[in-house]
């Protein structure tokens, strides 16, 4: 199959094996970005076939994106995947039956994803169906350049829809989500201050393409979700997704992801700014920001 695939891993053990063991039935060439990880990963990942390169980690756009530049990828496809993800096999043989047969002006596919959480497929909520850019034709694609919630935008051609699923299924233990959300909102609340205060130069990518899913979510969170009051805005996300939504037919285990990741999650967000901007003592320069992001939160902001 003339398709590459990156991964980026860090102390993945636990996933990697079910991720390689889908992917090397669509593909020979699997590449892992690897920021040095300390358990078997490494070990695993080669024990599949795949290609391991090492580099430290700054954050997953600048991570993927040196993935695209040095991996020396000779496919003439590229798909990006988490390697707490698996393709089912329905999307396996979709994949193999339909991407060297799409017509040249197509260059990029979405896929639907679904999210399991503790074994419960998150079907409500806004989180299904989830379509996401990501198979695309080498060196047409490149990933935004983002703290959080980036995608790969195309610089030219159309785009096709797959039918079937990527499954988004981590089975660490919940303190381990909460850690990873932890880390997140200090991502999502550098994304914010750019919004608010330009810190850098905002990849509009996304928002110049097609019309598609992330699209429209990234106007919404960008033009609308920021506008509203910190603590405010977390409420009203939360009771869209749970009751306008309808993620209380989740059951219990939607309750709490819905309940986590669009309340508890967003208020962190909101919690972490609101701190920092104390931090500045009324000094909302640049050059202050950016001292106590590095100082405060270990980010350099170049």
């Amino acid at each position: 199959m003339d398709l590459a695939v990156i991964i980026l891993t860090y102390n993945e053990e636990k996933h990697i094996g079910r991720c390689l063991e889908s992917m090397r039935q669509v593909s020979d060439e699997i590449y892992i970005v690897d920021a040095f990880s300390t358990d078997g990963t490494v070990a695993i990942a080669e024990s599949y076939g795949a290609k391991v390169f090492q580099h430290t980690w700054v954050n997953y756009a600048q991570q993927f994106q040196w993935g695209l530049d040095n991996c020396g990828i000779q496919a003439s496809w590229v798909m990006r995947m988490d390697s707490d993800e698996y393709l089912e096999p329905a999307l396996i043989a979709e994949i193999n039956e339909k991407v060297q047969g799409l017509p040249a002006e197509v260059s990029g596919v979405y896929i639907r994803r679904k999210v399991l959480f503790k074994g419960k497929w998150i079907r409500h909520g806004g989180f299904y169906p989830h379509n996401l850019l990501r198979i695309w034709r080498n060196r047409i694609g490149s990933i935004e350049q983002r703290w959080m919630d980036e995608h790969i935008v195309l610089s030219e051609g159309k785009t096709a829809q797959f039918k079937e699923h990527i499954v988004d299924y981590n089975l660490n233990a919940i303190h381990w989500w909460v850690n990873k959300h932890n880390n997140y909102a200090i991502r999502e609340m550098v994304d914010l201050l750019n919004i608010k205060y330009g810190l850098l130069s905002a990849d509009k990518r996304l928002l110049e393409m097609e019309s598609t899913q992330a699209k429209k979510k990234r106007f919404l969170k960008e033009r609308v979700y920021s506008s509203l009051s910190p603590g405010m805005r977390a409420s009203f996300y939360f009771m869209y997704r749970y009751i306008l939504r309808f993620g209380f037919m989740d059951g219990y285990h939607g309750f709490v992801f819905h309940f986590m990741q669009g309340y508890w999650y967003r208020l962190l967000v909101d919690v972490n700014l609101e701190e920092f901007e104390r931090k500045l003592n009324g000094d909302k320069g640049k050059e202050k920001m950016l001292a106590v992001l590095k100082e405060d939160y270990n980010i350099v902001l170049n």
